[in-house]
């Protein structure tokens, strides 16, 4: 490596400032220097526009006889990198320096590059390098053949013979830190974990378990699945003759029609989701027992790095001292920042309403206001979604797009481009909602999903040294370990990590056998499967077309695309605006398969095995040269040969 530990290095990251990529590595090269303070810094060169960035990176030639891309990559001496520098055009653009500023403006620090040590690359480049950087204690197996640099772990000066209470002490009892408690105490470790669940604004409570068990994907799912049977009351149990008598046949001449939308009983599908989710509340505590892991249903703030203070449900107050601790205690729903924003409910809430939630409005255009409003529409509510600017950012746009189109066949309103600006009571209990726009309207229930915050605030982490990032209260960590060696984070109060409830279960198990049980692998946040449970369900991993576009260049990538009529849908006619999609990205030169995408039923099991293949690192021929499962939605893949820039019709024929 050209870092050394003799030197403070400084590693530079250019970028624009809407570019997720440029933020990425951005935020992990932060947490390096945090770890390492007295060996590296960093200097942010942060762009307004990506037009900005290019002109400065680029587009310069014509009248400084060279971009920045260039004064590197003709220094003389040349830095290592220096021919990848040259053709570099994505954002970021990232490169390591002898000296520099603390801090810089945009176009400064970079002088006239006679301080190069090193071009990095762009965003996967600058992951990799750090990764190589950290890997001081060899390599661990990846179990395909190949190796991967083993997780560094700074020393946290844990001995076996401490005098603390407790080996291993979790803050969160959710499903990360459930996970990562138990794998602890499988290799000897006297764990305790403390779980107290604070309130929401609107006053739900509820058991151990975290956010997914409890307010998050196993209720959703639950009431996603009460959607998806009242939609093939309506739309496919007719056609399939379930339910005809042969007078009713006889009465219509044999052609068959919708059903008209089933009565709904709120009450009794709230009453048996909280009923099944009570259940799994008891059988985690039993787990916890029978696994010697001491749970604490209290509150606790550091007093120092290895001492809690801790604040039971009677308000008595007590300490607990611990070698190591993890922090797994998630996020909460970021609440509507307008007058009257304390009448919106939010993911908190939904799930346990008391009262029928009637004319519903979900704020926002992330992944859990559409699954809401996807559910809510299909059990027979009135719904409408106010949208600020695009659907589920950060995932594919054009899969995105379909969804939204789908949603709006079905009868969910959009309004687009606004966001409330005042929530009032009415005389009848409602709440009218005015928007930017000068519009408004009035909804029995407001719901708030607008995006998530680390629940971090009242932790205490100033008294360990650990500092959250401003804009969402995560921690910055690498490795899953923080500033502060003996206190580690997992789950979706780690800055950058995936907020998905399996990652957070992998990144706690593997943590927690780093620790106590000799490994040294690391997690790999890469290519990981997701489902958004919306009408029309989306599964995708690695890249997104436009993700793949800005980082490896249009004319080095392939997309492969595919439009299809699902067979349980096809003797159904109302289900015209139900299509199914997908599609494949694909690197030119080396075929490997950059990301996959899956608009149809049942995703989440359609995509789980390709998630497998993709960790693999398989091509495109490897997907199509494997015999499909046939007649099913999964084998669409097997058969794509359709490109986009073909021109051609992408809509499948034929059986």
């Amino acid at each position: 490596m050209s870092a050394s530990a003799a030197t403070k290095s400084v590693v530079h990251v250019a970028g624009y400032t809407t570019c997720g990529f440029y933020r990425r590595a951005a935020s992990v090269v932060s947490s390096l220097a945090l770890l390492f303070p007295s060996r590296f810094r960093i200097v942010e060169h942060e762009f307004p526009s990506r037009e900005a960035y290019r002109e400065w990176l680029i587009d310069e030639a014509a009248e400084s006889g060279g971009g920045f891309r260039d004064v590197v990559g003709n220094r003389s001496p040349p830095p290592p990198g220096n021919l990848r520098a040259t053709s570099h055009t994505s954002s970021p653009f990232c490169w390591l320096s002898s000296s520099s500023p603390a801090t810089a403006a945009v176009g400064e620090a970079e002088g006239d590059g006679s301080d190069i040590v090193e071009f990095i690359g762009g965003c996967d480049d600058t992951l990799e390098w750090c990764r190589r950087l950290l890997a001081t204690v060899g390599t661990t197996s990846r179990g395909n053949g190949a190796t991967a640099a083993a997780a560094a772990m700074v020393p946290d000066g844990h001995t076996v013979g401490h005098a603390y209470d407790y080996d291993l002490l979790v803050l969160g009892g959710g499903s990360g830190g459930l996970a990562a408690s138990k794998e602890a105490a499988k290799f000897g470790a006297k764990v305790a974990v403390l779980d107290y669940v604070k309130p929401s604004p609107a006053g739900s409570k509820w058991g151990l378990g975290g956010t997914c068990v409890n307010v998050g994907c196993i209720p959703k799912k639950l009431m996603h699945n009460a959607a998806l049977l009242t939609e093939a009351h309506v739309h496919d149990v007719p056609h399939y003759g379930i339910g005809m008598t042969k007078e009713m046949e006889a009465a219509s001449y044999g052609v068959s029609a919708d059903n008209e939308h089933p009565q709904h009983g709120w009450e009794t599908l709230r009453s048996n989701v909280q009923n099944h989710i009570r259940g799994l509340n008891f059988k985690y505590r039993v787990d916890l027992r029978e696994k010697e892991v001491t749970y604490l249903n209290v509150l606790g703030n550091f007093l120092d790095a290895h001492t809690l203070e801790t604040v039971n449900t009677k308000g008595v107050k007590s300490t607990v001292t611990f070698s190591r601790c993890i922090i797994a205690v998630g996020g909460r729903p970021t609440p509507l920042d307008c007058p009257g924003g304390d009448l919106a409910i939010s993911s908190d809430d939904i799930f346990s309403l008391e009262t029928d939630p009637g004319k519903v409005l979900c704020v926002g255009a992330s992944y859990i206001s559409l699954e809401c409003a996807g559910f809510l529409k299909g059990i027979g509510r009135d719904v409408t979604v106010a949208v600020r600017s695009i659907l589920l950012r950060g995932f594919d746009r054009e899969c995105a797009d379909l969804i939204g189109e789908h949603m709006k066949g079905i009868g969910i309103k959009f309004i687009e481009g606004v966001v409330p600006s005042m929530l009032e009571k009415t005389t009848d209990g409602r709440i009218k909602v005015s928007f930017s726009n000068g519009e408004s309207d009035v909804y029995d229930t407001v719901l708030a999903a607008i995006g998530r915050t680390g629940d971090t605030s009242k932790l205490g982490l100033d008294k360990v040294g650990i500092l959250p990032k401003t804009s969402n209260s995560k921690i910055p960590a690498v490795n899953e370990q923080t500033v502060t060696p003996n206190v580690y984070v997992i789950g979706d109060v780690m800055d950058g990590c995936p907020e998905l409830t399996p990652v957070a279960i992998h990144a706690g198990k593997m943590l927690a056998r780093r620790l106590f049980g000799g490994s040294t692998a690391p997690m790999d946040y890469r290519n990981i499967c997701t489902t958004v449970f919306t009408p029309l369900e989306y599964g995708t991993v690695g890249y997104s077309e436009d993700d793949a576009l800005a980082e490896f260049g249009k004319e080095n990538v392939i997309v492969y695309h595919k439009f299809f009529i699902p067979l349980e849908w096809s003797i159904s006619p109302n289900r015209g605006h139900s299509r199914g999609f997908c599609k494949a990205v694909v690197d030119k030169s080396s075929n490997k398969v950059l990301g996959l995408h899956y608009l149809g039923p049942n995703a989440g099991e359609v995509m789980q095995g390709f998630g497998t293949a993709m960790k693999l690192g398989c091509t495109f021929d490897d997907i199509v040269e494997t015999v499909g499962i046939h007649p099913t939605t999964a084998e669409e893949f097997t058969t794509l040969s359709v490109t986009k820039d073909s021109g051609e019709d992408a809509a499948a024929g034929g059986c």
